[in-house]
């Protein structure tokens, strides 16, 4: 199972609006560079090499967002990739950010440890699975 862990700044970011759940595109991305929590945009990693099915700057999850009994929380769809032609990978984190904002340009949100590199060989396929319960976040 991956191991979550936020950037430092994406709660400051949340409460200077700097993110709008319900509007904005969020992606997410490979890298076998291991984040660290004062990363704060795209630029400050290293990305994997795209082809073979992975594309640069990763791929868009759909946003939804939801409120029940005073606990708000925000819920990804699941992104897969397939390796077609060649390898994906190395890779090993998984990487959450906002591709839609321009200052800061694509500030980070989260990350997810995979707790060892994965190579993907042509026809094999990763899923980033996004958990429905609990989503990428919920603030009460």
């Amino acid at each position: 199972m991956a191991t979550y862990n936020k950037f430092n700044q994406y709660t400051l970011d949340l409460v200077n609006g700097v993110h709008d759940w319900d509007a904005h595109s969020f992606k997410l991305m490979l890298t076998n560079t291991a984040p660290v929590a004062t990363n704060s945009v795209k630029a400050n990693l290293t990305e994997i090499t795209a082809g073979n099915g992975y594309t640069a700057g990763g791929t868009a999850t759909t946003i939804t967002t939801s409120v029940s009994s005073g606990v708000a929380k925000a819920v990804g769809t699941d992104v897969t990739w397939t390796a077609s032609g060649g390898t994906i990978g190395p890779f090993r984190y998984v990487v959450l950010y906002n591709d839609t904002p321009t200052s800061p340009a694509d500030p980070l949100v989260a990350w997810w440890d995979y707790g060892s590199s994965i190579t993907l060989n042509s026809t094999d396929s990763f899923t980033a699975d996004v958990n429905p319960t609990n989503g990428f976040w919920s603030l009460t």
